[in-house]
């Protein structure tokens, strides 16, 4: 047998941040597979540390020149699973109700999934230096602001057993619908390299983790209050940025063109 098809001859320094990655995702998966809040949680903040790996695995293979196809390949399986798979499974766990309400919420998590992994399908076939669609590391930072919401509102008023706004049940389908649309949309574009997703992501990426860990901690009502409206608030100005990103660089470079005549 040639070596040259062997695991460890495929893989370099950054496929196995990338494995490190998926390894955590699959233990986020396993979390959620409790379904009790802390649980969930404990997930929620597992994956937001794979927002880490997979900004330092892409980091390490342009410095070290080692993007190969394999890890091209590994790295789009592992951000299926922790940017699209486990995100699905733990908003399930987190807003099921046992009423009827869940065969919608299922559909709004297939929705999520599914927008992440063809997302990821279809960058692997083009040539195209930029991106077309919302990045699974941001949708997924989307999910997540959205959880740690209302959990640590919740949390401010009764513990991990306080039921969350009746309201967000209703919303949290459309939205991870909504979401896995996103990724699929040719109406929103990154230029090349995505720099400014980078920049997002070295602001808000950190706060997921941290955040999340003051969960684990039972922080005060004050405290959960204070977290839930940085969350609340995280969430909005991304959203917002994801929504209307292409449109606002088709204003600038309008603008651009109309000085430049």
């Amino acid at each position: 047998m040639s070596t040259k098809s062997t695991i460890p001859s495929l893989l370099k320094i950054k496929d196995y941040i990338t494995l490190i990655g998926t390894t955590i995702g699959i233990i986020a998966l396993i979390c959620g597979s409790f379904g009790t809040r802390d649980a969930v949680s404990l997930g929620f903040f597992l994956i937001s540390i794979t927002l880490g790996t997979d900004l330092i695995d892409g980091y390490i293979a342009r410095k070290t020149g080692t993007v190969n196809d394999m890890g091209r390949e590994l790295d789009s399986l592992s951000d299926s699973l922790t940017f699209g798979i486990v995100p699905a499974i733990l908003s399930f766990q987190a807003f099921k109700t046992g009423t009827i309400y869940d065969f919608i919420l299922v559909i709004g998590c297939v929705c999520f999934a599914l927008g992440a992994v063809l997302r990821l399908a279809r960058f692997n076939i083009l040539e195209d230096p930029g991106y077309i669609g919302v990045p699974t590391p941001v949708s997924c930072l989307l999910i997540i602001g959205f959880f740690y919401t209302n959990y640590f509102h919740a949390f401010a008023y009764g513990g991990l057993t306080q039921p969350f706004f009746a309201i967000t049940y209703f919303i949290v389908p459309f939205l991870l619908g909504f979401i896995g649309w996103l990724n699929i949309t040719t109406y929103i574009k990154f230029g090349e390299k995505g720099k400014i997703v980078y920049y997002v992501f070295i602001v808000l990426a950190p706060l997921s983790p941290i955040f999340g860990l003051i969960g684990i901690l039972n922080p005060n009502f004050i405290v959960s209050m204070t977290v839930a409206i940085i969350f609340l608030i995280l969430f909005l100005l991304l959203l917002i940025w994801t929504v209307f990103h292409s449109f606002l660089l088709d204003l600038l470079a309008k603008g651009n063109d109309t000085k430049s005549d």
